[in-house]
């Protein structure tokens, strides 16, 4: 039966959600959207993070009550680790295991098997894993032996099944669900002295090059002064090694007055409700939760044209996409949307049709719910555990 065809379980499960990574980011915040979800349908959710992270998602998760425990791996391939993960399943009575990205994928799949639980693989688009053959057989042995590999894009599910040598049906794509959350417009305008008629852009993100944020600047550098650029200001929100880079472009553009790099912000539906457009530069992505987040605001895009982008914003109907990297075709869009407010409106519009469409957490819940339903991608065998990977020299 394919997992489009079962039904959503009435009965509730008890869920262990595993992710490496404890500071904010576009996978975290989904990890914590989807426990909201799966504990509104009545199921428990346990969160396992890093032993020595950063504490952010940690700290989310037990201000919002749920229960957060602690992997550790002292080693590239540790069975104790699987040991301690399989204690910690049974300490809880887990009986779904859905890890994400690669180091999870491997260790939960190996720890799943050993206390019967169903496992599910949600990768986000990194492409770590492929850099190596090891990693690359490591992550092959979990899928196989999971319920269900998860893309979260097509672009990324084709990525995957590509570098792994699977069939293409053995990725399911499950698209990235948020909450529809308003925010109030005046609070960003006022912090920044952004007058009523003037336009503020905004870009959301960590300041890793990865993002385009430089690109971004460059694109505004090249805006015809004689448009009267003083009528915008750009706030880019998050953080990262990037900063005294960007700030120093800024200071060579002579823009430094304009741009406003925010940090890490908690008041992202705030920040969006301040904004007039919004742009996502990234050079590669999977399916970024600021762009569903931003369309959902009904704020006009400018994106990439990369990862799952398109496949989230159809283009020039619900977003103008450029090539990544192009900071001449970056300026030509951010024109075109500064000089044109029927377009932004018109953009703005369709795509907060489309995040409402497609972009649910109800959707996202309703297709997790069946694969942690879905048969095991292959039969257990016998005696195969964490012993057996590390045999094959599978090193995460």
């Amino acid at each position: 039966m394919s997992p489009s065809a079962i039904p959503p379980s009435p009965v509730p499960s008890r869920i262990a959600l595993l992710l490496e990574s404890d500071g904010p980011g576009g996978a975290e915040m989904m990890l914590l959207h989807l426990a909201e979800e799966m504990r509104r349908r009545g199921h428990f959710v346990l969160h396992v993070g890093p032993e020595h992270g950063a504490g952010w998602l940690s700290g989310r998760f037990r201000a919002q009550g749920f229960e957060s425990a602690t992997f550790s791996h002292r080693f590239p391939v540790d069975p104790a680790c699987v040991h301690r993960l399989a204690r910690l399943f049974r300490l809880h009575g887990i009986s779904v295991v859905h890890s994400h990205e690669f180091t999870m994928a491997v260790y939960g799949a190996a720890a799943a098997r050993r206390v019967n639980a169903a496992h599910v693989i949600t990768m986000h688009g990194g492409r770590y894993y492929a850099e190596r053959w090891r990693r690359r057989a490591a992550l092959r042995w979990a899928a196989r032996r999971s319920n269900a590999l998860v893309a979260v894009s097509g672009a990324t599910g084709a990525d995957l099944s590509s570098t792994l040598g699977l069939d293409a049906n053995a990725v399911t794509v499950v698209p990235n669900g948020i909450p529809f959350r308003s925010g109030n417009r005046a609070l960003l305008r006022r912090e920044l002295g952004v007058a009523d008629d003037g336009l503020l852009i905004v870009a959301i993100g960590n300041l890793y090059p990865v993002k385009g944020h430089r690109v971004l600047l460059r694109a505004l550098a090249e805006l015809p002064r004689a448009a009267n650029p003083e009528s915008w200001q750009l706030a880019i929100a998050g953080r990262g090694g990037e900063e005294s880079a960007l700030r120093a472009l800024a200071r060579e553009s002579g823009l430094e007055q304009q741009i406003h790099l925010l940090g890490f912000r908690s008041d992202v539906p705030d920040i969006l409700a301040a904004a007039d457009i919004f742009v996502m530069p990234s050079l590669s992505e999977g399916l970024p939760l600021a762009l569903v987040e931003a369309m959902a605001a009904s704020l006009p895009v400018i994106a990439s044209d990369v990862g799952g982008i398109p496949e989230v914003a159809a283009p020039d109907a619900e977003a103008l996409l450029v090539a990544p990297g192009d900071a001449a075709a970056l300026a030509v869009a951010l024109g075109r949307l500064l000089r044109d407010s029927a377009l932004r409106q018109s953009l703005g519009a369709a795509a907060h049709a489309r995040a409402v469409r497609d972009f649910s957490l109800d959707r996202m819940g309703d297709a997790y719910e069946r694969l942690y339903r879905a048969p095991p991608a292959v039969a257990a065998a016998p005696g195969a555990d964490a012993a057996a990977l590390s045999a094959r020299g599978s090193a995460p």
